[in-house]
């Protein structure tokens, strides 16, 4: 990809990424107040079932960010363009923070429900494997000083390791587990209507912030690999300022 490219999308990006951010942070206080002032209390859960608004925000963010994070790879890997895996990159250590909430989130809600912060369940086990799937990414492209290699040998961990998300989201059908099943299907949901528009609320929140950041960190990879480029050394300098 041509150096006029990538300076394209840094452009484009910067413009982004306020109104991205605005609307994450507005949509988040909308659903945070409504998620603990507004909806009612759970018949058999009370109160602790409010985690719910965070721990499946988190957790449905993690997983998208991963699935786009193996296809960007595949495409970096297929067309070798340099944004896609610049974009691949950026987008591990937000999916690595989603996953850590899901699993710190769910462990508060495990405690009141079933008595323990933490059960090898095959929800929980999967999903800790997508977490450590993204600390490999992370760790295998800080241990490479070239880029190029680099960004190829983490392709590999985020394309084979995406066969982990299915198995995610079917684990509560394939198995016996304690975790409950979806509350939202195509045949209907399980929710009260304020909870479900409450929860997709925290959800759009959490998807404009994970665009937010992954194009913030894209913007700083860029000018890390164009170091080099005028333009790069210009745009950095206005950024310390």
């Amino acid at each position: 990809m041509h150096s006029s490219d990538l300076q394209a999308f840094y452009r484009t990006a910067g413009k982004l990424i306020p109104w991205l951010m605005g609307a994450a942070l507005i949509l988040f206080v909308v659903g945070f107040y409504f998620g603990f002032f507004e909806c009612p209390i759970e018949a058999r859960q009370g109160n602790s079932y409010r985690i719910i608004f965070i721990h499946v925000s988190a957790a449905w963010l993690s997983m998208l960010l991963y699935v786009l994070m193996a296809v960007f790879s595949l495409i970096g890997l297929l067309r070798n363009n340099q944004l896609a895996f610049i974009v691949a990159q950026a987008m591990a250590p937000t999916g690595a923070l989603m996953g850590f909430i899901a699993l710190f989130s769910g462990a508060f809600w495990g405690r009141p429900t079933w008595g323990t912060y933490w059960v090898w369940d095959a929800r929980l086990t999967s999903m800790l494997i997508l977490f450590f799937l993204y600390l490999g990414f992370i760790a295998l492209h800080s241990a490479i000083d070239d880029k190029r290699r680099a960004d190829r040998a983490a392709s590999v961990i985020s394309i084979v390791g995406v066969v982990n998300v299915p198995i995610i989201y079917f684990s509560v059908r394939w198995w016996n587990t304690l975790h409950q099943g979806a509350s939202i299907t195509t045949s209907g949901t399980s929710m009260a209507k304020i909870m479900l528009y409450t929860l997709l609320v925290m959800v759009a929140a959490g998807m404009f912030y994970g665009a937010g950041t992954v194009l913030s960190r894209t913007r700083t990879i860029i000018l890390e690999r164009e170091r080099r480029q005028t333009w790069a050394q210009k745009a950095a300098l206005e950024g310390k300022l």
